[in-house]
């Protein structure tokens, strides 16, 4: 499989461009690493224009190629689209919002995926919510959430310019420590906090169209809507600001799919170790010692239509989730092999949720996202 993602210029780069700009260390990588750290004209612009706000808004799921289906030449966004660019691997939340708020890539941050193998524990964890994958009542387990606190690594940017103390962080999510709970209310806190005074970054994530292209589908009325919204929000933001600069950008974009249930297929259940982890369309197996060459003639016999499969050295190889540092756990929560997907498939297996719309394959349409710049300076 050749590596689409591009580490030179994806959503860790433009990261350490922004931890670059507020004098924040940006390289935590071995010595011998041949990939560039910031990307050079977002470098530029910001030494150039010396903008007071920097503003990041991530609308989560909203891909390049989708952008470009809703939106026409005129519109806001595509007027201010300066070129895509790609995410890291897998094109899904956990690494890539990960590596926008860090400026390290999945390797190095040990979050890898919706679900991650905790070998510590010897479980298959949900990474943002702490319970076991198979779980229905879907409990958070105390392990689990300390497991991921000791070993991956999520302190964002603002966090670090607050530590720092020289400017000034703020996230702005409903995730957050005081989350917001609409839309209007995410707009009007980025507005608000534009006009305080000194040199600050402003980091917006939005669940959205995300949310919508998961029940309905990356193409329905209601995601197109949503995303025609967006254009008009950040407009308005826009016309309202000054002595800023707005990067507008995606975490993956989506693709409609259609679901394949794993335990219709027991003679591969029968070479699992374990369940699978990652995501249904960048799916990871642990396979007993004396069936691997068996798992390999059956996946291939069933999926390789749809599915590359790599061995976990050749995931090495290529460096699939990036260069740097490994995180300690990531090797433990490779696996034996992934299957990474080429076509509208996804694997589910003991306890995925199944989608209308999803991401974290290998489509043109989840790899690459827009990388949308206003300059209001």
């Amino acid at each position: 499989m050749e590596l689409k993602n591009n580490y030179k210029e994806c959503l860790t780069n433009f990261a350490c461009s922004i931890r670059k700009y507020f004098n924040l260390e940006y390289k935590e990588l071995d010595s011998d690493s041949d990939y560039d750290n910031t990307i050079d004209y977002i470098d530029k612009l910001l030494e150039e224009k010396k903008p007071k706000n920097v503003v990041t808004i991530l609308c989560d799921g909203m891909g390049y190629n989708i952008l470009k289906r809703t939106l026409n030449e005129n519109d806001f966004l595509i007027k201010n689209l300066l070129k895509p660019i790609t995410t890291v691997f897998p094109a899904t939340t956990v690494a890539a919002t990960t590596s926008i708020t860090t400026g390290l890539n999945p390797v190095e941050t040990g979050m890898l995926g919706w679900n991650t193998y905790y070998k510590e524990i010897n479980k298959v964890i949900t990474t943002f919510l702490g319970y076991e994958k198979s779980d229905p009542d879907k409990v958070p387990l105390e392990e689990a959430i300390e497991y991921r606190k000791k070993h991956m690594i999520t302190r964002p940017i603002e966090a670090d310019i607050n530590e720092k103390g020289e400017f000034v962080g703020y996230t702005v999510s409903p995730f957050c420590s005081t989350p917001y709970e609409t839309i209007d209310e995410m707009y009007d806190t980025i507005l608000k906090k534009c006009q305080e005074p000194g040199k600050k970054y402003i980091y917006a994530y939005d669940t959205e169209p995300d949310t919508t292209m998961h029940i309905l589908g990356s193409d329905s009325n209601e995601a197109k809507d949503y995303i025609k919204e967006i254009n008009r929000r950040i407009e308005k933001l826009a016309n309202e600001v000054e002595d800023t600069i707005i990067f507008v950008i995606a975490d993956h974009g989506h693709i409609n799919v259609d679901n394949i249930f794993l335990e219709d297929y027991p003679d591969i259940v029968d070479c699992l170790v374990r369940n699978t982890s990652l995501e249904p369309r960048a799916v990871n197996f642990f396979i007993k010692d004396n069936k691997k060459e068996e798992f390999v003639n059956l996946f291939n016999k069933y999926f390789s239509k749809d599915f590359d499969l790599l061995t976990r050295e050749e995931v090495f190889k290529i460096k699939l989730f990036g260069d740097g540092k490994e995180n300690s756990i990531f090797r433990d929560a490779i696996g034996d092999y992934i299957a990474v997907a080429k076509t509208n498939k996804a694997i589910l297996y003991g306890g995925n949720d199944p989608h209308v719309s999803a991401h974290a394959g290998y489509t043109d349409d989840e790899v690459y996202i827009p990388l949308i710049i206003i300059n209001k300076c």
